[in-house]
């Protein structure tokens, strides 16, 4: 959350000639409501099954494309084990705390997992406490991409060199 993924994803995908697919957008477009209404009538626990078959269809039925998951995805099911033996690429891009914290206070209101945060030092007890709890499932990844001071072109130039 706040890393960067879908911007990096889309020019990663723009660069390479081939689509980009949010995995939230994608559930939107099939559920035809938002990831919040999901999460507010049906539950997590509905989501995260959804999340899990809309992955694997992705990962299945789809031309090669970049696809942007998630902050909680690889922590559900085995989304990270089907993801590498799936032979597909992952990669988990990182930035530090204070890096995220920063980027997600602009954005908090969009997010209703951190909407209710107000002020830097919560927001990042937050992430810090999320980044643990998932940092078995992340560190998963093929590669881990830091992104911390870098543009959407260093980056991007550093993950084509690794695919």
């Amino acid at each position: 959350m706040g890393c960067g993924k879908s911007t990096l994803g889309k020019e990663l995908a723009k660069q390479l000639k081939i689509s980009f697919i949010d995995l939230d957008q994608f559930i939107e477009k099939q559920e035809k409501t938002t990831i919040s209404n999901l999460f507010n009538q049906k539950g997590e626990f509905h989501f995260r099954k959804i999340e899990k078959d809309a992955l694997d269809h992705l990962l299945k039925d789809f031309e090669p494309a970049v696809i942007g998951l998630g902050g909680g995805t690889p922590c559900y099911y085995d989304n990270m084990d089907r993801l590498a033996a799936s032979n597909h690429t992952s990669i988990y891009c990182h930035a530090s705390i204070p890096t995220l914290a920063k980027r997600l206070m602009k954005e908090k209101d969009q997010r209703p997992m951190i909407a209710h945060i107000s002020d830097l030092a919560t927001m990042q007890e937050f992430i810090g406490k999320h980044l643990f709890e998932r940092s078995l499932f992340y560190r998963k990844a093929t590669y881990t991409m830091q992104t911390d001071d870098k543009s959407v072109a260093e980056v991007v130039n550093e993950l084509k060199k690794v695919l």
